[in-house]
């Protein structure tokens, strides 16, 4: 996805040019440590505490230059109009966040009030249209049946979440503003691997093959994951 992303970034934005980027949700900050290395300026939102201990706890081992370009605030993604003004910010991440939300639509219009014009919402959400996936490779055939008609899922910590689907969050980016430009497939061929599973050595081939799938059909459509991007005009 890191990849994926970077790519619509290079191809939307000068080269060196520092962006104001958002991340709702922001976990332990993988993503937004990983754009402040790249010279941007982060504003990490998240409202679980043992999340922000984890990420201030990596952040303060980064070098100087990097902790000043990072902020991190403890908040609800739901409200950023609370923390930040309309059209703060270059580029705003949402990913791993919308299947939490029960209503995700006050949560997604919310990320298009922070977008300057020409900035871009990344999201990357479970893929509603390919629930059936995981139960039916592993022989669950009562759940696979069942998840042909509902985006309800029960992921692996035990919670009861919920699935977007591809035609859905088109229309919902075109609702907020920023139509959808790209969208990718996330975990088309390893989603079903066990999490015990053992990592191979040389992740180049594996990573090679999934980055090709996530952008050609019709693998895209059935990874465990979609990553959307949509731009504002």
């Amino acid at each position: 996805m890191a990849r994926q992303l970077d790519e619509q970034i290079a191809g939307r934005y000068s080269v060196g040019r520092r962006l104001r980027v958002l991340d709702v949700g922001m976990g332990q900050g993988t993503q937004a440590l990983r754009l402040a290395r790249l010279g941007h300026e982060v504003t990490g939102l998240e409202q679980s505490p043992l999340m922000l201990a984890t990420a201030r706890e990596v952040l303060a081992r980064e070098p100087e230059g990097i902790r000043e370009r990072v902020r991190i605030i403890e908040g609800d993604g739901r409200e950023t109009g609370v923390h930040f003004l309309p059209g703060s910010f270059d580029i705003v991440l949402c990913h791993g966040v919308l299947m939490y939300v029960p209503d995700p639509d006050a949560l997604l219009a919310g990320l298009g009030r922070m977008l300057a014009p020409g900035g871009m919402v990344s999201l990357l959400v479970r893929n509603g249209d390919a629930l059936a996936m995981r139960p039916g490779l592993s022989g669950d055939w009562a759940t696979a049946q069942a998840a042909f008609d509902t985006v309800d899922y029960t992921n692996r910590l035990g919670l009861d979440v919920r699935a977007d689907r591809l035609a859905t969050l088109t229309d919902a980016l075109a609702g907020i503003g920023a139509p959808l430009q790209a969208w990718y497939g996330v975990r088309v061929f390893t989603d079903a691997a066990p999490d015990d599973a053992v990592v191979p050595e040389d992740l180049g081939p594996l990573l090679a093959a999934e980055e090709r799938a996530g952008r050609t059909d019709p693998y895209r459509g059935v990874a465990a994951l979609l990553h959307l991007c949509g731009v504002r005009g």
